[in-house]
């Protein structure tokens, strides 16, 4: 075959892509640099025009186009001025090809020669001609390079002779933008599907956390402690009466006075040694007491005078001061969820407000022209049957839902649904995370140049769910349209998700044994409604209709059941609201 010289032009500015050095980006394990030289390799002479790389080897030349970005017709001059060989082909590619082969190039070269075109530029799949993946006659390349006034800033098509030809060849898609990168790392290196606790774990440790702000505690269930709480007073204030009987001072028998310590009323007068008082519950108890009586430890008599019944035990029925929590002790630290349990201890030491993550508010996506949630259906179409559920199950995850909308199959729908983010902490889209002709989320959170978390889950159902983080910080929980599948993976990925959110402390797991586990288990892991047994433990449904909630009703909540597990195995259990 004739000998052929290459030209790669590994320089420009990349402006579609932000000005990275776009040559270096990595596609498949190798960068694009290192894919079009590797589609040179059989040439005499490579020269790589653009920035000096040191990391090439010294038989590939080098040179820089004058000015530096002045185009790759003024790059391609330079190449060939560095070249200073005779060979009669040259090769001349951009390295933005991740896909290019040695093949193409060899295909190229073979037309070249058996045409004998001046050149002959290879077309993508759609039949457009890609001047940039062509093999030129050295002197038509010279000789058009000669016809110009300035090499500066010049299109390609300036250069391309009459006499030139097109080939259709695959694998010449170049990537321009940055949706065209990830499109390109997508097609060679799909992200494998998750095992279910990589991906919880990948959601608490790598989705930004909500901004910090102070709340009244009672006003944000659902929330997380973002600094520890501290107690802002003692508990108790003071010394109070921990059960209804009598204050006493000293030894007895006592002498009874007429006056009574309610709680919240006026404070007894201090006692004097021998005397007593009635005293309530939770009363603040007089100065000079040394005890409290209970009620069912004493005798009273008609003279007033109060004793100890014979053989009752010794106790201190007093809550002193501080003895609970003194002002600067940890009340829950860092992270804790606020609780109805977290609410009133915080209020038992004067604290009502607190620094907080949260709570998470989200936006139902329902999706698909099929779907009617109001009204009578119309040829075609099914009744919403997870929307009007999708918030009471949200709640019980912590995540409060500022609104449900329906989105129906069009082009740019989820553009703008994403678009309109910022309005949420958490979109849960339902429907359109498939390969199907209307499921468009997975296209459509590419185009917004979304960090994708978990691409896929190894899990049925739900192995289509997708979770990813747009630029705005806002999360998007993309779940199966399928309704079953939806309502599990939700409530598999939710707790994890308002984790990683709020920065929440991770829930304790319900585990227990599944007495039928291997009539379910397969190859991967399932979810399936389960019952409590009487023994302990739960027992599975071998059988589920994944396209309703009607296997839920009279379940107690739902397995997750590891792939292969035996009778008897350890499962998750993920209870429903009732």
């Amino acid at each position: 075959m004739t000998a052929a010289d290459a030209i790669v032009l590994a320089g420009g500015r990349a402006s579609r892509m932000g000005g990275v050095d776009k040559p270096a980006i990595v596609i498949g394990g190798r960068s694009m640099l290192d894919a079009a030289l590797a589609a040179v390799s059989s040439c005499a002479h490579t020269v790589v025009v653009g920035p000096h790389r040191p990391e090439l080897p010294p038989e590939i030349k080098q040179a820089r186009e004058v000015p530096p970005g002045s185009g790759p017709v003024a790059a391609i001059g330079a190449g060939l001025h560095a070249l200073g060989s005779a060979a009669p082909l040259l090769v001349v590619l951009a390295a933005d090809l991740p896909f290019l082969s040695d093949w193409s190039v060899t295909e190229l070269i073979r037309h070249a020669c058996e045409s004998g075109a001046e050149a002959v530029f290879a077309a993508d799949e759609s039949g457009r001609p890609q001047y940039l993946i062509g093999v030129w006659r050295r002197t038509a390349l010279a000789a058009a390079l000669d016809g110009l006034d300035s090499l500066i800033n010049q299109p390609m098509k300036a250069l391309i002779p009459a006499d030139s030809a097109i080939i259709a060849l695959p694998g010449v898609a170049d990537c321009d933008t940055d949706e065209e990168v990830r499109q390109a790392r997508a097609s060679v290196d799909p992200a494998p599907p998750l095992p279910l606790d990589e991906a919880r774990n990948i959601l608490r440790d790598n989705l930004s956390r909500l901004t910090t702000y102070t709340a009244d505690l009672a006003s944000v269930r659902g929330a997380a402690l973002a600094a520890p709480l501290t107690a802002g007073g003692p508990l108790p204030r003071f010394d109070v009466s921990a059960m209804d009987g009598y204050a006493v001072a000293g030894d007895g028998p006592w002498r009874l006075r007429r006056d009574i310590g309610f709680a919240g009323g006026q404070r007894p007068v201090g006692l004097l040694s021998g005397e007593a008082v009635r005293i309530a519950t939770g009363a603040h108890v007089p100065d000079g007491t040394t005890s409290v009586l209970r009620d069912e430890f004493v005798r009273v008599t008609a003279e007033d005078s109060l004793h100890r019944l014979p053989d009752t035990p010794i106790r201190d029925d007093v809550r002193r001061r501080g003895e609970d929590r003194q002002p600067g002790d940890l009340v829950a630290p860092q992270g804790t969820p606020v609780t109805a349990a977290l609410i009133s201890a915080a209020a038992s030491v004067e604290v009502t407000a607190a620094p907080v993550r949260g709570p998470v508010r989200a936006r139902i996506v329902m999706t698909g022209d099929e779907i009617r949630s109001e009204g009578p259906l119309h040829a075609g179409q099914t009744r919403d049957s997870i929307g009007p559920i999708l918030p009471e199950l949200l709640s019980l995850c912590g995540i409060r839902t500022a609104d449900r909308v329906h989105l129906r199959d069009t082009p740019n729908g989820f553009d703008q649904v994403l678009a309109a983010a910022p309005e949420c902490d958490l979109l849960v889209i339902v429907g359109a995370t498939g390969g199907g002709a209307a499921d468009q989320l997975r296209a459509a959170v590419d185009r917004s140049r979304a960090r994708v978390l978990v691409r896929r889950l190894r899990l049925r159902p739900g192995g289509s769910t997708i979770v990813a983080e747009l630029t705005t910080g806002t999360t998007v929980l993309g779940l199966p349209g399928n309704p079953f599948a939806a309502v599990a993976t939700l409530l598999a990925l939710a707790p994890a998700l308002v984790e990683g959110r709020t920065g929440c402390a991770p829930r304790r797991s319900l585990l227990g044994p599944l007495h039928n586990a291997s009539e379910i288990a397969g190859p991967v892991a399932r979810i399936v409604p389960a019952r409590f047994a009487e023994a302990g433990g739960w027992v599975g449904d071998p059988h589920i209709r994944t396209a309703h909630l009607g296997g839920l009703v009279d379940r107690d909540g739902l397995v997750i059941v590891p792939a292969d597990a035996a009778d008897g195995a350890t499962v998750e259990f993920l209870p429903l609201p009732r």
